[in-house]
């Protein structure tokens, strides 16, 4: 059974965590992950944005399972921001640094660990495989 990522549950405990505590919520995002759309004019030298998440920063916030959108402004300008859960690589308090930190999401399933082929011993040859199990019966 596939079952679905636990980062954007994770994202939004946090951040409701965080609220609650009356910190401010800041989330680490990649840009280079497709579909991010973020300022390219404020990236650092390794394509990743702070951005402050917190309610009186931002307006139309919405964080579903698949993204977090919402309206903000950089200098003045607005600007209609999407980031996609597999892009934040994690999720803390600016006052604190309490939070989570993500680590690199695979997009396949990892695959079923191959069994090692059973090892054989000298004793293992003498057995035969055609004896049948025996029982019996304990008063």
């Amino acid at each position: 059974m596939t079952m679905t990522s636990t980062r954007p549950y994770m994202l939004r405990a946090i951040y409701e965590w965080l609220v609650d505590n009356a910190c401010t919520p800041q989330i680490l995002v990649d840009a280079h992950v497709p579909g991010t759309q973020v300022p390219q004019q404020y990236l650092d030298k390794h394509g990743h944005i702070l951005l402050n998440i917190s309610p009186t920063a931002v307006q139309d916030f919405c964080m579903d399972l698949t993204a977090v959108s919402f309206n903000a402004r950089f200098g003045g300008v607005p600007h209609r921001l999407y980031i996609p859960c597999s892009a934040i690589q994690g999720i803390y308090a600016r006052e604190n640094g309490q939070g989570m930190m993500f680590g690199p999401e695979s997009m396949e399933p990892p695959e079923p660990p191959v069994a090692p082929p059973p090892v054989t011993t000298s004793s293992d040859k003498n057995v035969t495989s055609l004896k049948r199990p025996g029982l019996r019966v304990v008063k």
